[in-house]
């Protein structure tokens, strides 16, 4: 295993797939890094040396916020919007979709398990 920015990347994929799995990169990210880096795209990890390997870390390093950095960024990003109170920080505050999908059926992902509310019973005659 390979490891860059903290992650350990498989050595068995290509180096474009194999890039995607550290937090902040997907293919066309993947794709530009081993362009920089002079690296083919269809070359695994594991025939990679270490020049080529150095050349990736390095231009992870200078271009890309990746992983920690991002996801805090993230969060803060999230926790301004709710203490703004605009419309996307009430839906994340109250755990519903933010990006206007609607609640009605779906959204299972967002609001957890069904909490299933009992009927009224009706009032009999007598």
């Amino acid at each position: 295993m390979a490891r860059i920015a903290g992650v350990d990347i498989p050595d068995n994929k290509r180096g474009e797939i194999s890039l995607t799995y550290i937090f902040g990169i997907g293919r066309r990210s993947a794709q530009k890094i081993l362009s920089q880096a002079n690296v083919s795209w269809d070359k695994k990890v594991k025939d990679w040396n270490d020049d080529e390997a150095n050349a990736v870390r390095a231009v992870i390093a200078e271009q890309f916020r990746i992983e920690g950095s991002l996801k805090s960024e993230v969060q803060m990003s999230i926790k301004r919007l709710m203490d703004i109170g605009c419309y996307r920080g009430l839906r994340h505050r109250k755990g519903l979709p933010v990006r206007g999908q609607t609640t009605k059926n779906n959204a299972r992902t967002r609001k957890g398990k069904r909490k299933t509310v009992a009927n009224k019973k009706k009032a009999t005659k007598g």
